[in-house]
């Protein structure tokens, strides 16, 4: 068993220097602190490969029942007609792929097919050669999408934090995350599209009920955020970010948060559990690194795909009210050893009712096998 700190930690991060002061932290009368579960075999969960031999996948998106659209990093959107991949790109996009960046989140227009709009994210070059980010949209025909048309662009991007996941809230409004490319003070500036949360209507304009006036930043003072999810019920948005490990010393810290309008959650000035209400605290941080990719809701539970430590994580919370924790439990990997499919980048609830996982193992840091990256499919009974 492993310790995950549920914000137990108060951690200040000055940027004259490195100050960390640990306190515990209690919510109503229990302590925030669960000792994680490794599974490598979830009971009652039946696996098989769906689809195979894609080339570092990013997001898994279903038309309908019999049709879904895998997005590939190197700029290629590719067809899934009855779990078999077409042979003929659905969409391909020229673009820069460096790094981390290229072809990363993708939706359909919440009203699709009535509004057959499909919605993409990617990393290109200016005029002047700087590397940045955008989101589009496309008109989505049976066999090809046409017809680009840029809703944002100038987004921060680099070789590493472009954030890149969006999807539409149960609002019908589009969310963009978006990273602090390295360049972590961005987080903060209002004026920077960088280290945020994005809000945009359908066509692109600004929400008229954002939180900052003619602004489409929804919340800031993110690192590099890249899941996005809904709670069934409540409708609140939760995101996963990663933690600074690796800068200033700082190790981990990685965490999943629950986003209102506005929240700004401290990074860089500060990162973890605050008690003066300044910043918003996350609702877990673990202090080994994860770190958290896409993630969905399913059957109540939040399911989370992780990179590094290369399992699928299920969160249960008690209740809806403040999210206090039941469980925290990791599938297909052992503590310590090894991995059932490698590095996670999302998990995607289909319309068939199984839950889908993505590979990321040809991305340059995992260890591909014949398979990878491939598209895994489980059911899961109760």
């Amino acid at each position: 068993m492993k310790k995950v700190i549920i914000p137990l930690m108060i951690i200040f991060l000055l940027m004259s220097g490195v100050s960390i002061v640990r306190a515990e932290i209690r919510v109503g009368d229990f302590p925030q602190e669960v000792a994680e579960q490794f599974l490598k075999e979830p009971d009652g969960v039946i696996v098989e490969s769906w689809v195979e031999n894609l080339n570092i996948p990013w997001e898994l998106v279903f038309m309908n029942e019999e049709r879904a659209l895998v997005s590939e990093r190197d700029g290629r959107i590719r067809l899934i007609e009855s779990g078999v991949l077409q042979t003929e790109p659905y969409l391909e996009i020229e673009l820069t792929a460096v790094g981390e960046g290229g072809l990363m989140g993708m939706a359909l227009h919440p009203d699709y097919p009535d509004k057959n709009y499909l919605y993409i994210m990617y990393t290109y070059r200016d005029a002047d050669g700087d590397v940045l980010n955008r989101v589009s949209r496309f008109n989505a025909k049976e066999d090809s999408a046409k017809n680009e048309e840029i809703l944002i662009e100038a987004i921060p991007g680099g070789r590493n934090h472009n954030g890149g996941r969006i999807a539409f809230g149960a609002d019908g409004m589009l969310y963009i995350t978006t990273g602090d490319s390295w360049n972590r003070e961005i987080s903060q500036d209002l004026n920077n599209l960088g280290g945020k949360i994005l809000r945009l209507t359908p066509e692109g304009n600004v929400p008229e009920d954002n939180p900052y006036a003619n602004s489409p930043v929804y919340s800031l003072g993110h690192r590099n955020p890249q899941g996005l999810a809904w709670h069934p019920e409540t409708n609140d948005l939760f995101i996963s970010d990663h933690g600074p490990s690796g800068e200033d010393g700082l190790r981990a810290k990685d965490r999943i948060k629950q986003v209102n309008p506005g929240d700004n959650f401290g990074w860089p000035e500060k990162i973890g559990y605050f008690e003066d209400g300044e910043y918003a605290n996350p609702l877990i941080m673990w202090e080994d690194a994860v770190p958290p990719s896409g993630m969905t809701f399913y059957e109540g539970d939040l399911y989370v795909a992780t990179l590094r430590s290369q399992a699928l994580i299920k969160i249960t919370f008690e209740n809806n009210e403040d999210y206090h924790l039941e469980s925290i439990e990791r599938w297909f990997t052992e503590k310590d050893g090894p991995s059932t499919f490698g590095r996670l980048r999302t998990a995607v609830k289909g319309p068939d009712g199984y839950l889908y996982l993505l590979t990321s193992n040809r991305d340059g840091r995992g260890n591909p096998i014949t398979e990878d990256d491939r598209i895994i499919r489980l059911k899961i009974e109760d």
